[in-house]
C-alpha cells in the first residue's frame, strides 16, 4: 500500500507543470477573448455608422477598417479554438498520466505525443494572435491631412549645448 501513495505523489508532482500550462492558457484566452469584445463592439457600431444611405462613399476609411474588423475577428476566434484544444490537449495528459499510473502503463510515447500536439496548437494560436495585432496596427494610422495640421512649425534646430552661448 505505501508503493501506491509514493507514485500518486509522483503522478501528481508530474501534473503539476501542466497545471501551470492550463493557468497560461487562460490568461492567453482571457486576453483574446477581451479582444474579441472589443473588436465585435467597435464592428457593430461602425456596421450602425455604414447603415447610413451613401456612408460607403462618402466614408472610405471606414469601409477598410470595417474589413479589417472582419479579419481581426476571424484571426481572434482561430487563436481562441487553438488555445483552447492546446488546454484541452494537456488535460489529456493529465488524465494519461495518471491512468499509466493507476495501470501501471507505460505511458510515455502517448504523453509525448500530446504534449508535442499541445505545443503545436499554442504555437499556431500564438501565430494567430500575433498576425491579429499587424492587423490591429495597420488600423490605427493617422491620417496624413491631420498629421500634417497637428505638427508644430518647423523651427530651426538649436542643440541644447548652444542655447546657453
Amino acid at each position: 500500500m505505501e508503493t501506491v501513495d509514493v507514485d500518486i505523489v509522483h503522478s501528481i508532482e508530474l501534473a503539476v507543470a501542466p497545471v501551470f500550462l492550463i493557468a497560461g492558457i487562460g490568461a492567453l484566452l482571457t486576453v483574446l477573448t477581451n479582444r474579441l469584445g472589443r473588436t465585435v463592439d467597435r464592428s457593430r457600431s461602425l456596421e450602425m455608422e455604414l447603415m447610413v444611405e451613401g456612408a460607403m462613399e462618402n466614408h472610405p476609411r471606414w469601409r477598410s477598417e470595417i474589413i479589417l474588423l472582419d479579419q481581426r475577428i476571424s484571426w481572434i476566434n482561430r487563436a481562441i479554438v487553438l488555445s483552447t484544444l492546446a488546454m484541452l490537449l494537456v488535460c489529456l495528459v493529465i488524465v494519461t498520466l495518471f491512468t499509466g499510473q493507476l495501470f501501471r502503463l507505460s505511458v510515455g510515447i502517448p504523453v509525448s505525443i500530446l504534449f508535442i500536439m499541445t505545443m503545436g496548437a499554442l504555437i499556431t494560436a500564438t501565430g494567430s494572435f500575433l498576425w491579429e495585432i499587424h492587423l490591429a496596427a495597420a488600423m490605427i494610422r493617422v491620417r496624413t491631412d491631420v498629421l500634417q495640421r497637428a505638427r508644430p512649425v518647423a523651427r530651426p534646430k538649436v542643440r541644447f549645448w548652444k542655447r546657453w552661448k
